[in-house]
């Protein structure tokens, strides 16, 4: 076995990394992050913290008296964690959310890899080239921040952010306007504009695991040439892709997305290239493991 492939061995010397959610117990990145550090034989590891929304202080400034080098962030911490730190990078800055901060001897700086991570996935995986088209955004909390964000600057025609709340969907509207047309607007809404649409992204918790039976919008009207896309990734095909198949809609999941956010942050920290192969086939590993135990 080589060294790279080799489990690090904690010492003195071993940097910690980790992410942040409410909750956060279903997540791969401690999976896919502790192999990537392995095949970099980087000396780290990478651990999960549940933190609920009051402690997010708390843990930042842990995270400045312990060295913890990298941390990524998840729901529902994206926006909120931003007024604990140091710098935000522009485009994180313009986005409204961090996923991912790195830490320099003490200064926290944010980034956001959603947005470019999901648009690298969304051309890989489903063969969509966003240019022109124009996109259906259900939810608009952190992780849609980012991906509108990176489909409006990938020449969207216009983007319709549908929400629980339409105040925060039609602020994300605004916040993306100096890129591209852009309409917020509560589900009741999507009615109105359904022939219109080329993309679907849906960026909610609806539909993730253990609730694996939940939808979130009427799927009946689903067609051949719309694309459905869903950021969950546990499980790997929900409920809305399954719909989405079966009405001869091409179904993007959103596996390739948690990976190349993680590859991209891996690399904030690191200064090395992501593993990315071996980062995707630890993470259907521990799905196909989950399957056996079940």
């Amino acid at each position: 076995m080589s060294a790279t492939k080799q489990a690090v061995n904690v010492d003195s010397e071993t940097v910690l990394y980790g992410v942040i959610g409410d909750p956060v117990r279903h997540s791969k990145s401690p999976v896919m992050l502790n192999r990537a550090f392995r095949e970099r034989g980087i000396n780290a590891v990478y651990a999960a913290f549940h933190i609920a929304p009051e402690q997010l202080g708390n843990f930042i400034g842990g995270v400045r008296a312990m060295g913890i080098r990298g941390v990524n962030v998840t729901i529902p911490h994206k926006q909120n964690v931003m007024q604990y730190l140091d710098h935000i990078d522009e485009s994180a800055a313009t986005i409204g959310a961090v996923n991912t901060i790195v830490n320099e001897g003490g200064r926290l700086t944010g980034y956001n890899t959603d947005g470019i991570g999901y648009v690298r996935s969304l051309k890989e995986e489903a063969g969509f080239n966003t240019a022109g088209k124009k996109v259906l955004m259900l939810g608009a909390g952190g992780a849609a921040r980012g991906v509108a964000y990176a489909l409006a600057r990938e020449g969207a025609a216009k983007i319709y952010i549908a929400n629980r709340t339409e105040a925060k969907a039609a602020e994300l509207a605004e916040t993306i306007r100096p890129l591209t047309a852009a309409d917020g607007m509560g589900y009741g809404d999507i009615d109105a504009i359904r022939n219109e649409i080329d993309l679907i992204v849906h960026n909610t918790s609806v539909g993730m695991h253990p609730n694996v039976d939940d939808v979130l919008i009427d799927t009946t009207w689903f067609h051949e040439g719309l694309t459905v896309s869903d950021l969950i990734y546990n499980p790997l095909e929900t409920r809305l892709l399954r719909e989405a198949a079966a009405r001869g809609a091409n179904a993007h999941g959103g596996l390739g997305m948690f990976i190349y956010q993680g590859a991209y942050a891996f690399e904030y920290w690191t200064n090395q290239p992501a593993p990315v192969a071996e980062m995707r086939e630890s993470v259907l590993a521990a799905f196909q493991a989950a399957v056996l135990q079940q």
